[in-house]
């Protein structure tokens, strides 16, 4: 099975009520957003979907939710972040079952694997689904490197296309491509590094604010790859105080106090996790204050500028 991965894939949050139930309410009015402003997939399951808290109902409810109200528009992804290889391929094949169209997999959690384990984890789901499959380096914050050397063998699988780059090391995308060409599929996975990596030939772009912000997010896509580099960067810059939002251990809270400021979340998250407090709270305020209060221009170039 074949996926495009290219193009702007929200990580979308998980939407909650007060009583700490799926608010699947709000959750469609966000997924309606990022249809409206022409993302090219969806991304359930990830950390900011706050996934370590759901149970394997409301992963199933959310998915099957998620593909009902995207009618075929986008693919629905899933993502698997799991502790045995027993338990990611059971969750693969419930990905599949449930209508999601392709994975983003993280290494094994909590245990530190060896390139060695690492590389046999993903090869044991790969040869267990027939969904496409994108790996997740994300060195900095799981603390397992998915080398290039653990790449090329992993990409004799060929339902292992693609590679979710977190490393912030942007020289990465050239070594990448130097090294595969378009035999595996790059997505930008820092919001504050997308520009630059899609510049250097990054092929999308996973990203958290657009959950917040969707319409800027893939005007700053289009733009880069229709050359229109200048117009692209006069967006980026106004974003990047919010992007910055992105890279924090509260990133999960920081962003759903975006969704609050453009009507499209609430702050509610599920235990442990709490709402931002005191200073920091304050702090994560003024940014989206800022950002809202001088939204209207860059709306207007988005306006001018995209798909003309």
């Amino acid at each position: 099975m074949k996926m495009n991965w290219a193009g702007v894939m929200p990580a979308v949050t998980t939407k909650f009520t007060d009583g700490d139930q799926l608010d699947l309410s709000m959750f469609s009015k966000n997924i309606n957003a990022q249809l409206e402003a022409g993302v090219h997939a969806l991304i359930l399951g990830g950390t900011l979907g706050e996934a370590s808290t759901l149970t394997q109902q409301e992963k199933q409810t959310l998915i099957e939710h998620t593909v009902d109200l995207v009618a075929g528009k986008v693919p629905v992804v899933i993502n698997i972040a799991e502790q045995t290889t027993k338990g990611a391929i059971l969750a693969a094949e419930q990905a599949e079952k449930y209508g999601a169209k392709a994975i983003m997999i993280l290494p094994p959690m909590r245990y530190k694997s060896t390139d060695y384990e690492t590389v046999a984890y993903f090869r044991a789901v790969a040869q267990n689904t027939s969904l496409p499959m994108m790996i997740y380096n994300n060195p900095v914050d799981y603390k397992i490197e998915v080398t290039l050397d653990m790449l090329e063998e992993l990409l004799v699988h060929d339902n292992i296309q693609a590679v979710k780059d977190s490393a912030r090391d942007i020289t990465n995308v050239t070594r990448m491509r130097n090294r595969f060409g378009n035999r595996v599929k790059i997505l930008c996975g820092v919001d504050t590094l997308a520009l630059e990596s899609m510049v250097m030939g990054a092929d999308g772009w996973v990203a958290g604010l657009v959950c917040a912000f969707p319409r800027e997010t893939v005007a700053i896509y289009e733009l880069v790859k229709a050359g229109k580099i200048k117009e692209a960067i006069t967006i980026y810059r106004w974003f990047m105080p919010l992007l910055e939002l992105d890279i924090s251990p509260q990133l999960v809270q920081n962003i759903k106090l975006a969704e609050v400021a453009t009507g499209l979340g609430t702050e509610i998250v599920r235990l442990p996790r709490l709402p931002l407090q005191g200073k920091e709270r304050e702090r994560v305020l003024a940014i989206i204050e800022e950002g809202m209060r001088t939204r209207h221009s860059i709306l207007n170039l988005v306006n001018s500028k995209v798909g003309v």
